[in-house]
């Protein structure tokens, strides 16, 4: 018993010691690993610093939530190698004269498209029609017919897809197309699935419908992927058309069922060649979750034009696609000559983004930043506001819009170029989450995108560096603080 005692009694003196090695030992795995993998010094700094001051638990927050863990490359390459899904695009007279109209008015933009080539590795497509959907509203009653019109695929991805009185819709739109032979295929990110229960997909695989989650993470040993979401939100019927943008799945976006909790968005309806890389993002993701690869003409159909919009898909995320549409967002504002347009939910873009907003800005460009007056994560609101007194002293105009929270995700620039889909200017979406935008060519488009962000700028609260100075310190110090976990939101 004695040498029992002695042994537990030299173990509780030596915990401490060896508890203060372990930390050490994280803490400079961490430094170490940051330092080599991390792009972004202030973010490698925010880490190594959480490491350090946290014994042990911002060692292994880190190893959770800071890691890039997904290598999709071989997925990606492997059915890209085995696919040309790219339409093929014969130029006619007035094509050619098209291009060249817009070449001559617009010269300063033939840089972005060169700059979009060298970033996505595709050209840009002729002859698509993209409609905007404002709200659920609008949307939700599009998707549906277009499942319910389904006659041979249906493919759905989405973030969020609720257990709620729109999900429901969904869901029996999904199970009548199983009925009648339409091979159905969704895909649910394995965070967003768990925001209601019963979880949608059990429910889906339940009704005998081919239904996937993103990198689940309710297990132990899968919490490492949890920061690592499917943000996208992408519908392709019969290959032929498609939705993207920002809603998802849930009754809070339908405004006119009064739900609890109303969220604004808009989404699109999308027509014409560039429905294939819509469906190609979603394959790819199908293809890594599910070893499926979704081939042949059930999917990637012949595709004919619908509209004047020259567009191309922008997926973005964590893996070869890293930073695609932040060198996209920065390509714009150095191409902008009279106005760009941003209305976002989530603002805490990176250094380089905020440099080129503040810059364009002093070279005479008109730019709009509309954000929401209350966001729905409380730590962001606070994090957002240090930023814009640098921005309004440079030139940007803030703008706040009031309820219902504004969920839009738009980027317009001198009324022909648009960014659109479901990438936040935050930290998450442009390094965390996979996310997928069109870039679009057009005035027509670009002058619908403008209308709408006149609607909402006449509601909004131009916010002034007066209103900013006359916080008091004690806010100050709240918003610095939260700025200060910009890295981690």
């Amino acid at each position: 018993m004695e040498i029992d005692d002695k042994i537990v009694a030299l173990a509780k003196a030596a915990s401490p010691y060896l508890l203060a090695t372990l930390h050490i030992v994280c803490a400079v795995w961490v430094t170490l690993h940051a330092i080599l993998r991390r792009r972004e010094v202030r973010t490698a700094i925010a880490w190594i610093g959480l490491a350090w001051l946290s014994p042990l638990l911002g060692s292994i927050a880190y190893w959770m939530f800071g890691i890039n863990r997904i290598q999709r490359k071989g997925v990606s390459l492997g059915l890209i190698q085995e696919w040309d899904h790219t339409p093929e695009q014969f130029l006619t007279n007035e094509d050619q004269q098209y291009i060249h109209r817009g070449s001559t008015e617009h010269p300063t933009f033939l840089g972005l498209v060169a700059l979009g080539d060298q970033v996505t590795g595709t050209t840009l497509l002729l002859g698509n029609a993209i409609t905007p959907l404002v709200n659920g509203d609008d949307a939700y009653p599009e998707m549906l017919k277009a499942i319910d019109d389904a006659e041979i695929s249906v493919a759905l991805n989405s973030y969020i897809f609720d257990s709620d009185r729109v999900g429901d819709q969904f869901l029996e739109a999904l199970q009548r197309a199983q009925h009648r032979g339409v091979e159905v295929r969704v895909m649910i990110d394995g965070v967003g699935a768990r925001y209601s229960k019963p979880s949608m997909v059990g429910r889906l695989h339940k009704a005998g419908i081919h239904v996937a989650a993103f990198l689940p993470s309710k297990a132990p040993w899968k919490m490492a992927f949890a920061n690592l979401r499917n943000h996208r939100k992408i519908l392709v019927v019969d290959g032929k058309l498609g939705f993207t943008g920002g809603t998802n799945i849930r009754e809070g976006h339908c405004l006119n069922l009064q739900p609890t909790f109303p969220v604004a968005c808009l989404h699109f309806k999308v027509e014409g060649p560039v429905v294939c890389d819509l469906m190609e993002a979603f394959a790819v993701d199908w293809a890594f979750m599910t070893q499926e690869k979704l081939t042949g003409l059930t999917w990637f159909p012949r595709l004919e034009r619908h509209g004047n919009v020259i567009s191309r898909g922008v997926p973005d995320g964590p893996d070869e696609d890293l930073d695609k549409i932040n060198e996209i967002i920065l390509g714009a504002l150095a191409v902008a000559k009279e106005r760009a347009r941003i209305v976002t939910p989530y603002f805490l873009p990176s250094r380089s983004i905020i440099d080129a907003l503040c810059v364009a800005a002093m070279r005479g460009v008109e730019v709009d930043v509309l954000l929401p007056s209350k966001n729905n994560i409380p730590i962001m609101n606070w994090a957002v506001v240090p930023q814009l007194p640098h921005l309004i002293k440079k030139g940007v105009n803030i703008y706040l819009s009031p309820a219902p929270f504004d969920h839009t995700k738009l980027f317009v620039v001198d009324g022909i170029w648009s960014l659109i889909g479901s990438t936040n200017w935050d930290p998450r979406s442009m390094r965390l989450n996979f996310e997928y935008n069109l870039e679009c060519y057009s005035q027509e488009l670009a002058e619908a995108l403008d209308a709408i962000i006149d609607e909402k700028l006449d509601r909004a609260e131009k916010i002034t560096l007066e209103q900013l100075e006359q916080r008091s310190t004690l806010v100050r110090l709240r918003d610095g603080a939260s700025q200060l976990m910009a890295p981690y939101l």
